[in-house]
């Protein structure tokens, strides 16, 4: 019986190469229309790590059987370089194609013939999975399940109380979450219109950076920022200290448009009520104690995270962390209330064990609410997951990924606070918290 992976992204496709590998059977689930839909919806954005964090090395392997080259691996790729030099030739290789299943929308993931309460025979029994494809139902049966479904299309709504408003969910034609093409498809959206980005990440920067060149075409675009950071300096991120160096460009860069008043930044501001007035919107939330109102905006850029549709597992004995929704033994390294540094040390299948025996949560599911997922951390959790699932146990507890350093790191303690030596497996990993 067949392993059944659901979700075709980087970390999906990875988790198929090493069961490939390794003669394992197993099928490959995927909603969109092509694999890798999610990374298609931002193939406009240049990744701030470059090749080398993004191949995964089975991934490689099987390629280069089918005469792939690599791209230089200092090079930056935007989400399209990434379907159209890695992915797509993935799901293409003849070890893989014939077991990826597209438009297959998982509805939910069970025990074959019992629910979550019977204990008699559960390990024996196969998982069952439900698939809507193209309005059909269909049924699979899989040994064992690892779950990449990612985050992407579950966005976190405005509210800083998380809530999702009335307001929010009838006005979706204003509101983008993610990051627009604000310079090609969407640009006419966007400029000359006054925009507020809601977020402190990453995503957030890359937006602003992104409406702060449509401005310079388009002048009366105006160009606001909210987020709920104490202090702006907590953006910038290590600077010209990140490992990664397009990671620390872009902090310097949001310096820079801070400081020049580029933009107008509103932090901390907590925002607890959206209203629609004549066409636009106003905000009501609290800086720093003070009820303010922000209004008169055309467009909203959400970018405050994600976080993972649980629902699919609801009938099996799955266990998310109560605060992150990750899973539980990860909590404690990516919980943003204990620490904001982006390191975390390198971890595989014996985190990743749920009571449901071979069901796997990996990729930035895994993280849940966390916003500090790197590919690198997914290709390394399925590395050691595939390996436990084929009985290679010291395979499966070897940590092969050194992950670089951020350049910042913020505890509960303060500025520069770090974990220092972390015990892994054994091993003492040098990590940043």
């Amino acid at each position: 019986m067949p392993v059944a992976i659901i979700g075709a992204g980087p970390v999906g496709l990875a988790a198929a190469a090493h069961l490939a590998l390794r003669d394992i059977p197993f099928f490959v689930i995927e909603s969109g229309k092509t694999v890798g839909s999610n990374v298609l919806s931002w193939a406009h954005v240049k990744v701030f790590s470059p090749w080398e964090y993004n191949l995964d090395k089975a991934a490689v392997e099987l390629l280069e059987t089918e005469g792939w080259q690599s791209p230089p691996l200092d090079d930056l790729p935007t989400g399209q370089e990434i379907f159209d030099l890695y992915l797509q030739p993935l799901s293409e290789h003849p070890l893989i194609k014939p077991f990826v299943y597209t438009q297959c929308k998982v509805v939910s993931i069970a025990k074959k013939s019992i629910d979550k309460m019977t204990n008699k025979n559960r390990e024996n029994q196969p998982f069952l999975i439900n698939v809507i494809n193209k309005g059909f139902e269909r049924f699979f049966e899989a040994k064992a399940v690892i779950d990449a479904t990612g985050t992407w299309q579950n966005p976190n709504p405005i509210l800083a109380n998380g809530i999702w408003t009335k307001t929010e969910k009838e006005n979706h034609g204003q509101i983008f979450y993610g990051i627009p093409e604000v310079l090609g498809s969407l640009k006419k959206r966007f400029q000359n219109k006054k925009i507020l980005v809601i977020g402190s990440g990453h995503s957030a920067i890359n937006s602003i950076i992104e409406l702060e060149k449509l401005k310079q075409e388009f002048e009366s675009t105006d160009i606001h920022w909210v987020m709920r950071k104490n202090k702006i300096n907590e953006v910038y991120g290590g600077g010209d200290n990140d490992a990664l160096v397009a990671r620390g460009v872009l902090g310097n860069k949001i310096k820079k448009l801070i400081e020049d008043n580029v933009i107008s930044v509103y932090t901390p501001f907590h925002i607890h009520q959206i209203n629609k007035r004549n066409g636009k919107f106003e905000f009501i939330g609290y800086q720093f104690d003070n009820l303010r109102e922000l209004s008169g905006f055309d467009e909203i850029i959400v970018n405050t995270g994600s976080r993972p549709d649980t629902t699919i597992t609801s009938e099996l004995r799955v266990e998310y962390d109560s605060v992150v929704e990750s899973v539980p033994a990860l909590a404690t390294l990516i919980d943003p209330n204990l620490h904001s540094c982006g390191t975390v040390r390198a971890h595989g299948e014996k985190e990743l064990t749920q009571k449901e025996k071979n069901f796997y949560i990996v990729g930035s599911k895994s993280y849940g609410r966390a916003p500090t997922f790197l590919m690198a951390t997914g290709y390394e959790q399925v590395r050691s997951v595939v390996a436990m699932l084929a009985g290679d146990e010291e395979s499966a507890r070897r940590v092969e990924l050194v992950l670089p350093e951020t350049g910042v790191c913020k505890s509960d303690n303060g500025e520069g606070a770090c974990c220092g030596n972390v015990p892994n497996n054994d091993l003492e990993v040098s990590a940043c918290c």
